[in-house]
């Protein structure tokens, strides 16, 4: 995929998840550049409800424009340090989610209870309050993450990464749809989420990437039907 093409799926990306209330106002994805030197992510005074191909701008790793003269997001770190540290990560976002930060904000585990969340794994949670604005705090999120597929900050919001624009959307969706259904069963009784084996078992099932992409095809027809 051409660097043109890039910036079109991660606009509409991210287009798609400001539409789920997923990001608002803030929040940023990103994508390797494929010559290693940096990455391409939305610059930090896009409007994220109309945010377009334009609006994404090529960075090193230490926040440095390789083109142009916008800004990339103060939060840029985040994505950076994981990039450093996951050569197996091509595609990172950082969303504001509402459910999954309810859930932080109360100290409670988010807790796969329905079969999507079962392809996320284990989500670790980054206990400081705090946007990860630095150098030091985004070696220490990169940390946390380890070889995990997404991650919960307090208070603040989710980090998820993949190997490709799609499946971290997709991840994105299913760690937030997860959420809020963890919280509406929450207010009427006790959990009973997957164990172990079934988290392993239908994890496994529903990784394979035709399922991942008919998630990505239902929500660009949903919201875009004739394209962004």
């Amino acid at each position: 995929m051409n660097l043109v093409a890039s910036r079109q799926q991660l606009a509409l990306a991210l287009a798609m998840l400001e539409r789920e209330e997923i990001i608002d106002f803030n929040g940023h994805f990103s994508a390797r550049l494929p010559d290693g030197r940096g990455l391409m992510i939305n610059a930090a005074d896009s409007v994220r409800s109309r945010i377009g191909e334009h609006d994404f701008i090529d960075i090193d790793f230490d926040g440095r424009p390789l083109a142009g003269d916008r800004s990339p997001p103060m939060e840029f770190h985040l994505h950076a340090q994981i990039y450093l540290r996951r050569p197996d990560v091509y595609a990172i976002v950082h969303t504001h989610p509402r459910w999954s930060t309810v859930l932080t904000t109360v100290g409670q585990t988010w807790q796969p209870v329905t079969m999507q969340a079962a392809v996320l794994g284990a989500v670790p949670v980054f206990e400081k309050t705090a946007s990860i604005n630095s150098a030091a705090l985004g070696i220490e999120v990169a940390e946390l993450l380890g070889g995990a597929k997404a991650a919960l900050m307090r208070r603040h919001g989710a980090v998820t990464v993949a190997a490709s624009v799609p499946d971290a959307f997709v991840q994105a969706i299913y760690l937030e749809e997860n959420a809020h259904r963890q919280y509406l069963a929450l207010q009427i009784g006790t959990l009973q989420p997957l164990n172990d084996e079934e988290c392993a078992v239908i994890g496994r099932n529903l990784s394979r990437p035709a399922l991942l992409q008919k998630v990505w095809a239902y929500h660009a027809a949903k919201h875009f039907p004739g394209g962004l």
